[in-house]
């Protein structure tokens, strides 16, 4: 067994040449973000306008209750789904447009507060608020 102690070797020490890998890598990369399509997801909201004589009395309210299995209550009165709608336009024709303040049980499916959403914008309401319960502050 013989072992070479010095850096005498016949054989030439030979590197791969990465550089022209690196430059296609980059160049690929380049045409990769270049041809993503970028997504945008626009929602379309109605921005509040300048009012120059604000309204010298607050608008009335309306409590919109979704119990946890799917039942609405308006202002604290069980209402069926199919009346909601009319409650919606009695409430949309008034002058100054009602705030409708949207409560829901904590355990209350999304479909429910969804389909209320859903009728409140179909009706025509603009002033719609979520009601939350504040956490208390932990240590």
């Amino acid at each position: 067994m013989a072992v070479s102690v010095r850096g005498d070797s016949a054989d030439p020490m030979v590197d791969p040449n990465v550089i022209p890998l690196v430059d296609i890598m980059l160049v690929l990369l380049i045409i990769f973000i270049i041809t993503i399509p970028v997504m945008t997801h626009a929602v379309k909201i109605d921005l509040p306008r300048d009012n120059p004589n604000p309204p010298t009395e607050p608008p009335p309210v309306v409590k919109l209750y979704v119990e946890f299995d799917g039942t609405v209550l308006w202002n604290g009165s069980t209402i069926n789904r199919a009346d909601l709608e009319g409650y919606i336009a009695v409430e949309n024709a008034q002058d100054p447009q009602p705030e409708v303040h949207v409560d829901a049980h904590r355990r209350v499916p999304y479909y429910y507060v969804a389909d209320v959403l859903f009728a409140l914008q179909h009706g025509g309401l603009k002033k719609v608020g979520f009601v939350s319960e504040v956490q208390p502050a932990g240590p």
